[in-house]
């Protein structure tokens, strides 16, 4: 028998964590593949862009669909993230 008299060590500070539905993965369908934009100029011709950017002359362009959105961060709209793809043949 262990007989502890006191009380236990305060917990240490942990910084902030990412809530667990951010990190981990989310299954999702490609839908479509295309070519990056060779000019900034839209179908009417207007600025399609806030600034001069140009699309990586060798990037791809993936559209893809993710069947249930709340696994999805509630912020994906207003905040910059960053994310990671694993492509997995259908066989």
């Amino acid at each position: 028998m262990e007989i502890i008299i006191g009380s236990i060590p305060p917990l240490k500070a942990e910084g902030k964590k990412l809530p667990p539905a951010a990190t981990q993965s989310i299954e999702a369908q490609l839908l479509h593949v295309r070519p990056p934009r060779k000019g900034v100029a839209g179908p009417s011709g207007m600025e399609r862009r806030t600034k001069q950017a140009k699309d990586p002359k060798r990037g791809r362009v993936l559209t893809i669909m993710v069947p249930d959105a709340r696994l999805l961060p509630a912020d994906i709209d207003t905040a910059r993230y960053d994310v990671s793809i694993r492509l997995i043949r259908r066989s």
